[in-house]
């Protein structure tokens, strides 16, 4: 139940999703890079400004998925002359040759979400890749499984969404509430095989609750909502959505970095998913986690740069890369209690990742919605649930 303090805070977070909105049409239209007709790796903050750096179809095909929902004027916005059409008809060209689960998946819920005519070869190529023995990510096979659950369209593959919700539930952990971060059958790192991490709570909450609406069984319903509780119950006091935790108990083994788009998006949409399948409502958890954002108690510098324009990446330690993961990682490994000891004094949080990607932007008008804005800790019931 939401004491007085968080539901004070929900009239406020509509009006940050209001902003959010906002600012992240405007970075997607300047991370659009025109002449190559893609969405660029990222933007860096340079001392001459913001830079754009590199291309990626990942990336691409998440902004096709959030665009897919928006008015004509949205799309004229970011993508200036360009039609989401063409931009799709290209995903799905390269998706027939590609030998990334992950964007051949997000090409397919592209094409799917736009009703693309062509949406049957990255199908094609799904079922191919999905139909090998190889192990991929659980992230990935989320992505598939919402790309077939997301959208009604001729493309349907009831028995193809059916492999991917049975091989994400095999990766499900009932005792923790988590996701293994790979399919079963993968080589993982022996030192991180107990690990996973956010998007591996988000991406399969997301999908399983997407395909419950679509006709999925008790079991899927049932992972997502416990999973989605589990990941409420870890989050930190001030809001934040931590990065790694163990899947063998489900506790948190390192906390940082701490990612905006965790924050006010991934989050977000994974339990709005769930409140569209089943009423289970969140709203307080989220009102904390957008809360964190607007004020991240680690650092006087903000993550949202209103002068920008832009929302930046991430809280980090202040540490050689990936140092603490590494220790965390090794300390669990050895106990499931174990955890290397003083690290907030030796590698201190606050330092900003000063880079900011698409898929962060697309994500949050995925998430919110004007009509989801405008129904967000209010007492009706979600879309599509009596």
């Amino acid at each position: 139940m939401a004491d007085a303090t968080t539901t004070a805070l929900l009239p406020e977070v509509r009006q940050t999703a209001r902003e959010l909105r906002r600012m992240a049409t405007g970075a997607l239209a300047r991370m659009y890079r025109p002449a190559e007709a893609m969405f660029a790796f990222r933007c860096r903050r340079t001392p001459h400004g913001p830079v754009l750096e590199g291309t990626s179809r990942r990336y691409t095909c998440t902004a096709l998925v959030a665009l897919a929902h928006e008015a004509p004027e949205v799309r004229r916005q970011v993508l200036g002359g360009h039609s989401v059409d063409e931009l799709c008809e290209r995903m799905v060209k390269a998706s027939g040759a590609a030998e990334d689960l992950g964007e051949v998946a997000m090409a397919l819920w592209a094409a799917r979400a736009l009703h693309h005519a062509h949406a049957s070869i990255a199908l094609n190529r799904l079922q191919a890749m999905v139909a090998s023995p190889r192990p991929w990510p659980t992230v990935e096979l989320a992505w598939g499984l919402s790309a077939l659950a997301a959208e009604d369209d001729a493309t349907d593959d009831p028995a193809l969404a059916e492999r991917l919700a049975r091989r994400l539930l095999d990766a499900y952990r009932p005792d923790s509430g988590l996701f293994a971060h790979g399919s079963a059958g993968g080589r993982a790192d022996v030192l991180r095989a107990h690990i996973g991490d956010f998007a591996d709570f988000v991406y399969p909450v997301c999908a399983l609750a997407t395909w419950v609406r679509r006709g999925g069984d008790d079991d899927a319903l049932a992972a997502a909502r416990h999973s989605a509780e589990r990941m409420c119950e870890l989050q930190g006091e001030q809001g934040q959505w931590w990065w790694h935790f163990d899947v063998r108990n489900g506790s948190v083994i390192e906390r940082f970095p701490v990612y905006a788009v965790h924050q006010d998006a991934m989050a977000p949409m994974a339990l709005f998913a769930l409140a569209d399948a089943c009423g289970d409502r969140h709203d307080e958890a989220i009102a904390r986690g957008v809360r964190w954002l607007v004020d991240p108690p680690e650092t006087s510098e903000p993550l949202i740069d209103a002068a920008e324009g832009i929302i930046w990446r991430k809280v980090a330690r202040r540490e050689p890369v990936k140092l603490a993961r590494g220790l965390q990682a090794a300390a669990s490994r050895l106990h499931p209690r174990l955890r290397a000891p003083g690290l907030d004094v030796l590698l201190p949080p606050g330092v900003i990742d000063y880079e900011s990607r698409p898929y962060h932007m697309a994500w949050i008008l995925y998430a919110w919605t004007p009509q989801r804005i405008a129904q967000f800790g209010g007492d009706e019931a979600p879309e599509g649930v009596e």
